[in-house]
């Protein structure tokens, strides 16, 4: 398969890639799977700036790391065409538009959410919302939990948050210490970690290719290594310096800490932020978290973009700078969660590119990864439980966890958006854009 001319593309200009990654980050909708098809049919098929096996091979190195592979595929990709500013810049653009679109929907959450007509919508929505949850659980399980000793694991991670409210970064440590120790005992069984395959298909030369020699900028050097680890740390210790508010360095502590544990995407660190901002400090309500995934669901950018959204709603709520300047409060606080939740993934991709691509041999995953992989599956069912109870039984309490009525309807609302995700494969957009039509009709009706 070839759509090409026979000959290698032209290099592009910074600008020139500029444009696209911007263009990128205002139609990234998806999840991270739609967001690197996309990346894959433009780069790979079209503009050929990169062979399908390099895709792959930088593709295999994201998923093993912490933090919304997408972006850092971004940041990858515009590292190898035009070195750190190129990686900089593409990882920025994919996150930036999402941040002010999903800041100015939290604004109007926050400050008309009596609305009936908003209402309306969110009562739609949030049935929607645990059947995605209850799908991506479904799916990851599909693909990670290939044999017994994996369902097993996927069982006790689940008991552990469920039952004995262990923390989600302990959970993440055990099973990966587990996955170590499995893998050496019973290593057929740890051998199924995530990670994409190579391919077969050819689209026609292309820019970097798999013969093409690598870029001198690409090539380890551990002076290059030190200087960044410095600027990281630097850029990390003086943030967190200018941030004068308690509620502002709380949040800063806290979703550094999010960005180093979540393996196994977005859906993953959802158990760990909903543990922090609920449970611990307070920024909002189970309820509104719900909110929040349904609004990240909506906007384009990675899903885990819903930290902007706990991060608004957190400086609102606290009022940080008086009650005279809730959207700036907002804004401050979906900013700082952002920038710490981000950071760390630059860090990884730059200072870790280089040892990559010194070897174009396909890369091995490790037992423990396969692990923590089994362990997300229970802690992502933990939480659409968790979201099925505050949907299905909102009058509850935890104390009374049953009372105040079941939610028929909303039930089977969410066994309807569940078929029609899992049986007749529908978009994530449509399934939403219909609940919510039918969240606002039936609220105007009844």
């Amino acid at each position: 398969m070839s759509n090409s001319t026979g000959e290698r593309p032209p290099h592009p200009s910074f600008w020139e890639a500029f444009v696209y990654w911007l263009k990128l980050g205002f139609i990234s909708f998806g999840g991270p799977a739609g967001q690197i098809s996309v990346m894959h049919q433009e780069l790979v098929e079209k503009r050929r700036w990169i062979s399908e096996h390099r895709f792959l091979h930088a593709l295999n190195y994201c998923m093993v790391l912490p933090g919304p592979e997408a972006q850092q595929l971004c940041i990858y990709i515009g590292w190898l065409l035009h070195g750190t500013w190129g990686g900089i810049v593409a990882g920025t653009l994919f996150v930036l538009p999402s941040l002010f679109i999903l800041a100015g929907l939290t604004w109007v959450y926050l400050a008309f959410g009596d609305v009936t007509l908003i209402q309306g919508v969110f009562n739609g929505i949030k049935p929607a919302v645990v059947a995605i949850v209850v799908f991506a659980s479904w799916r990851i399980g599909s693909r990670a939990l290939k044999n017994n000793l994996l369902v097993a694991l996927a069982a006790l991670s689940f008991l552990a948050i469920f039952a004995l409210k262990i923390p989600f970064p302990t959970i993440v440590l055990g099973a990966g210490l587990l996955g170590a120790v499995g893998g050496r005992l019973a290593p057929d069984k740890f051998k199924v970690g995530g990670g994409h395959g190579a391919s077969d298909k050819t689209y026609g030369p292309a820019l970097l290719d798999d013969d093409t020699p690598a870029p001198e900028h690409t090539r380890f050097k551990l002076s290059r290594l030190l200087l960044l680890l410095l600027v990281g740390g630097v850029l990390w210790g003086g943030a967190m310096l200018l941030l004068s508010h308690p509620v502002l360095r709380d949040m800063g502590e806290f979703f550094t800490k999010a960005a180093l544990v979540t393996f196994g995407g977005a859906y993953a660190v959802l158990p760990y932020v909903y543990q922090g901002g609920v449970d611990h400090y307070h920024w909002l309500t189970g309820t509104q978290m719900i909110d929040g995934l349904a609004l990240g669901e909506t906007t384009p950018g990675p899903l885990i973009m819903v930290v902007a959204f706990v991060g608004f709603v957190g400086g609102w709520i606290k009022q940080l700078f008086g009650p005279d300047m809730l959207f700036l409060a907002g804004f401050a606080g979906a900013s700082v969660a952002t920038f710490f939740t981000f950071l760390p993934s630059y860090l990884f991709i730059l200072a870790g590119a280089p040892l990559v691509e010194s070897t174009h041999g396909d890369l091995k995953f490790t037992a423990p990864l396969t692990g923590i992989t089994a362990a997300v599956v229970g802690v992502v069912l933990n939480l659409a439980l968790f979201f099925g109870w505050h949907v299905l039984w909102p009058r509850a309490t935890e104390a009374n966890p049953f009372t105040g009525g079941f939610e028929w309807f909303y039930a089977l609302m969410s066994v309807a958006a569940f078929l029609a995700l899992w049986k007749y494969k529908q978009d994530i957009m449509k399934v939403i854009a219909a609940c919510a039509l039918i969240g606002l009709v039936t609220t105007y009706v009844g």
